[in-house]
């Protein structure tokens, strides 16, 4: 246990010192900075105003960026150590397999889920002073949110560099997944899959699958549990379950997507060659 909390906080650690790190946490904290200044907790917009609205923006835009930096900042986690001969230097000490993996997962958990819970708590106490209505149970209900997709993404990229040599290949891999996902997420390509005369409930589970997608009409859902703005969509969602049941499977499926992933990458990393 010594060791995989070691390896957890060199991770950490050498994360912190790396300059992406200061890009990821300067973008999480523009963000809120950027809202701030445009008087986002001051306007209102469709019934939305103050820290309610200002979460809003921050979670729509963050569910775009966050995917793709988790995915680009982590699946080079192995495949770098293995080009940089890092790993067999690693594994000279006496540290297990499953120590180095998993100790490599919660360090750059960390990494990359504390910007983003920080960027949400500055926004708290920032409406605080000024007296604003702080939605705690939006709030809580967003940090569980962000939690499970930071796990869904990571358990992910870990999966491809479990098994990817090249740190190019694995970029490559890791921004196409991204793409892929964003797609399933435009409107418009639900509307053309319904043109071409799909089975209604065929596409709804597709996009359903998608966790980016999943994570957005959840956000959705804490602001307009009717979910008006999904349009015929909404009535087959919540004819299927409740609005709160619909919330907490938002939050236990990427959580399950994120530790498969995890775990087939480690059974990989188990059986392929090391260096």
């Amino acid at each position: 246990m010594k060791n995989l909390y070691l390896i957890a906080y060199l991770d950490l650690k050498e994360s912190i010192r790396a300059k992406w790190f200061l890009v990821y946490s300067l973008v999480f904290g523009g963000l809120i900075a950027l809202f701030f200044i445009a008087g986002v907790t001051e306007s209102q917009v469709m019934g939305f105003s103050g820290l309610s609205r200002l979460l809003l923006m921050y979670i729509q835009i963050t569910i775009v960026i966050l995917p793709i930096f988790i995915l680009i900042t982590t699946v080079r986690s192995i495949s770098g150590d293995r080009d940089n001969h890092i790993l067999e230097y690693m594994l000279s000490f006496p540290i297990s397999l499953k120590q180095y993996y998993w100790g490599k997962i919660i360090g750059r958990f960390i990494t990359v889920y504390l910007p983003v819970l920080f960027a949400m708590i500055i926004a708290v106490v920032y409406g605080f002073f000024k007296g604003a209505i702080i939605p705690w149970s939006i709030f809580f209900l967003y940090t569980g949110l962000l939690f499970s997709l930071s796990s869904a993404f990571l358990g992910i990229a870990f999966f491809i560099s479990s098994f990817v040599k090249s740190s190019e290949v694995a970029l490559g891999i890791a921004f196409f997944i991204w793409i892929f996902l964003l797609a399933f997420i435009d409107i418009a390509l639900i509307s053309l899959m319904l043109q071409h005369r799909l089975n209604e409930e065929l596409i709804i589970f597709i996009a359903m699958i998608n966790p980016m997608e999943l994570f957005r009409v959840a956000a959705i859902s804490l602001f307009d549990p009717e979910l008006t703005v999904m349009g015929p969509v909404a009535f087959y969602i919540l004819d299927l379950m409740s609005q709160s049941l619909f919330v907490l499977l938002s939050i236990a499926y990427p959580l399950i997507v994120g530790l498969f992933f995890a775990l087939l990458g480690f059974k990989i990393f188990q059986k392929k060659d090391l260096v």
